[in-house]
């Protein structure tokens, strides 16, 4: 019996935690070395620097109170590109009450 509620909790830990994603869909030709997940920026609006987008990103299925562990998740998936930051464009929460997010990613055109 014990070990059927352990397993049981065990499955709904996973599926609570399970369900959040991130897409990431590179737009830029070439290549750039990969950024530190930690110095990579979350902004809601444009930067007034130059910069060129490389990827578009999407994620979802995240609880409200995640907003931390979602911009986390965000750097580690756009740094290997070389983002310097993600421009989150459009947000909201979806009819099951799980927060989501779209933007892109950039890379500033003053950094190598």
């Amino acid at each position: 019996m014990k070990k059927m509620c352990l397993f049981c909790m065990s499955c709904l830990l996973l599926m609570a935690c399970g369900c959040a994603s991130v897409s990431v869909t590179k737009t830029a030709k070439g290549y750039f070395p990969p950024s530190d997940p930690d110095e990579v920026e979350i902004l809601v609006t444009i930067p007034d620097r130059g910069f060129i987008e490389l990827a578009t990103v999407t994620t979802k299925n995240w609880s409200t109170t995640a907003t931390a562990k979602m911009h986390n998740s965000l750097r580690a998936k756009c740094a290997p590109l070389g983002a310097n930051a993600v421009i989150l464009g459009s947000s909201g929460i979806d009819y099951n009450g799980y927060f989501w997010a779209s933007g892109v990613a950039i890379r500033y055109k003053d950094k190598d």
